[in-house]
């Protein structure tokens, strides 16, 4: 089962993940079989950290659970809440596997919050700078609440554009760089 994880910052918890990058990275090394994807996200100045992805293949909610929620910076405070839903893996492939490889250009996480009848199921018809794209889907998988996208886009409002706007509570578009050790 594939789970969307987004760790989102707590305001003033920079120096504390500062600290914990080790501890945070060994512990991602612990899932690298099972990690689609992962990466931080920042601010609009694209320095000041805001958050962290993780998309998981997991056996279970539980697993997924302990796999958030046992997280260092998580454990630590450094994290003001998480977002983990079940994710459905639409390309079929990790972050590693996209073509344009891990830099150049403008990387994105798009986060539709569903409303209402299921949209964007399907990848558009544009998909080639598409680095991962499924629904958000509640934990028995078969209820839609959303849709989250990694891609490679020339700007936010051109990243914004991959999901329907009209079909969803909200739309969030965060700067996105792929993650792991340097």
């Amino acid at each position: 089962m594939e789970y969307f994880c987004y760790h989102r910052d707590r305001l003033g918890s920079l120096a504390l993940r500062e600290e914990l990058l080790e501890e945070h990275w060994s512990y991602m090394d612990r899932y690298a079989k099972e990690l689609i994807a992962r990466g931080p996200t920042f601010a609009d100045d694209g320095e000041t950290p805001t958050g962290s992805v993780h998309i998981v293949d997991l056996p279970d909610p539980a697993a997924a659970r302990a796999f958030a929620f046992d997280e260092p910076n998580y454990q630590a405070g450094a994290y003001r809440d998480v977002l983990l839903r079940r994710w459905r893996n639409v390309l079929g492939r990790t972050m590693w596997d996209f073509p344009g490889g891990r830099s150049g250009g403008n990387r994105y996480l798009v986060l539709g919050l569903g409303e209402g009848l299921a949209a964007d199921l399907a990848l558009p018809p544009d998909h080639d700078e598409l680095i991962a794209y499924g629904p958000l889907l509640s934990d028995e998988g078969d209820t839609w609440l959303g849709t989250a996208v990694l891609l490679r886009a020339p700007s936010p409002d051109t990243a914004r554009a991959a999901l329907t706007p009209d079909r969803y509570a909200d739309i969030e578009v965060h700067d996105w760089e792929f993650g792991g050790r340097r």
